[in-house]
């Protein structure tokens, strides 16, 4: 059975893209803790982060490595944080975070909630500075 995240990919879910190249994908997460709060995934459907072969965990570390120099433009932050936790939905992803204090990178926060439209101007601004 596909995972959400490879519905998203397939088109089938929308999300708010910022990137996607022929083997990895970044969305805004839905359930962001701070503005800019993006996932990135690779294409290829694989459970845990350290199950994906060798080049793949490298390319899909340069591509968020390129997503986040977008979002730390884009996004007033002190730096980007990356954590994986993966436990909720069974498709390897990193967080990227952007950062002004230890807490915004805190899971137990509650989830922001934007509109779509603030959705969409948050992605258009990381977009532009990718």
């Amino acid at each position: 059975m596909s995972s959400i995240f490879s519905k998203i990919i397939a088109g089938d879910i929308p999300s708010y893209k910022i990137a996607e190249d022929e083997n990895y994908y970044a969305f805004l997460d839905i359930f962001p803790l701070v503005e800019g709060h993006t996932l990135v995934v690779p294409k290829k459907e694989v459970d845990k982060l350290f199950d994906l072969d060798d080049e793949t965990y490298a390319g899909l570390m340069m591509f968020a490595k390129k997503v986040a120099a977008g979002i730390e433009k884009a996004i007033p932050c002190n730096r980007i944080g990356v954590t994986v936790i993966g436990l909720e939905v069974p498709h390897a992803h990193v967080h990227l975070i952007p950062l002004n204090g230890m807490g915004d990178m805190n899971f137990a926060n509650p989830k922001l909630k934007f509109t779509p439209e603030e959705f969409r101007v948050t992605a258009d601004k990381i977009k532009a500075c990718l």
